[in-house]
């Protein structure tokens, strides 16, 4: 009974406008860590719904033309990224002789878009509820771990609105703490990293195709329509401006409903959830989340990496 009560006050708190994304994430992780979840499957279900909704509710604060060159531009270093992360990722599994099956759904979460990926290609895979949590715990610790540093660690290097956005991008699994990073950097670099980020998110249906092929299995493929009409958002924005009291009011919204469901993200992370991955896989995660995150920061400093 507390921890119901207690659940529906902190979102309720999460969900009032008045609280960062940051702060929400670390309530989630302090109720996670403390209390039993009373709502595990609907919070699960909640939190994938607020967080599509709330990226296509940011598209309305877009502008088209910025929304193509980002995605344009980031084309290449999203697709070098991926190829170069699950490479890595997978010859990390080897050393530390982690499964093939979480090695991958881990490698996979880290190059493409974090828990959205490992549930796409986890069933192409076989992959048991052990080792579908053992990913998922995995790459929520280091989303929760990086939307609370980034932003510091980004002002105290100086980056600017564009390296910092692309650089979360880059670097951060989840759409969610993505956007929630950038949100709390700036405006700019919101709307580069919502960008580039989408852009990566895409490749979930080429890599789940080749999986498909590879594994010699049927793919049932999560095609990710939202990022569609994240698209006709800035369609709107940048065309309809008859619109924009409303479109001004859907992004208010939207910045609420992401800093919600990274509240609800954090209440995912427990005690037995960190016990259940183990230290090879969360040091397979971690090593590899360096890597990407310390690399592409290099690349972006030096300019090999810009929009």
């Amino acid at each position: 009974m507390l921890s119901r009560v207690v659940f529906i006050l902190c979102l309720l708190v999460s969900a009032s406008g008045f609280v960062s994304p940051p702060v929400a994430l670390t309530i989630g992780l302090i109720f996670g860590l403390a209390l039993k979840h009373p709502y595990v499957r609907a919070s699960r279900v909640l939190s994938k719904f607020l967080l599509q909704a709330s990226v296509v509710g940011l598209g309305f604060g877009m502008n088209l033309h910025q929304v193509v060159h980002a995605g344009r531009s980031g084309f290449v270093y999203t697709m070098l990224g991926i190829t170069f992360t699950l490479i890595i990722g997978m010859g990390l599994g080897a050393l530390l002789r982690v499964q093939r099956v979480p090695a991958f759904l881990i490698s996979t979460g880290t190059a493409i878009c974090g828990g959205s990926a490992i549930a796409a290609v986890g069933p192409i895979t076989h992959a048991s509820d052990e080792e579908m949590a053992v990913a998922l715990g995995t790459v929520f610790v280091l989303n929760s771990v990086a939307l609370l540093i980034f932003p510091a660690i980004g002002a105290a290097l100086r980056l600017t609105q564009s390296q910092f956005g692309l650089w979360a991008a880059l670097a951060i699994h989840d759409t969610s703490s993505v956007v929630g990073a950038a949100a709390k950097y700036g405006v700019q670099a919101l709307a580069i990293a919502t960008t580039v980020k989408l852009a990566r998110a895409l490749w979930i249906v080429p890599v789940s195709l080749a999986t498909a092929m590879v594994r010699g299995a049927k793919a049932k493929i999560q095609w990710p329509w939202f990022i569609g009409l994240f698209c006709l958002a800035a369609v709107c924005n940048t065309y309809l401006r008859a619109g924009a009291p409303a479109y001004v009011l859907a992004v208010k919204l939207a910045k609420i409903g992401l800093t919600a469901t990274l509240f609800l993200i954090g209440t995912g992370i427990s005690v037995a959830t960190i016990k259940r991955v183990g230290p090879r896989p969360l040091l397979q995660g971690i090593i590899l989340w360096l890597i990407v995150s310390i690399g592409s920061l290099w690349l972006i400093r030096i300019g090999w990496i810009s929009l």
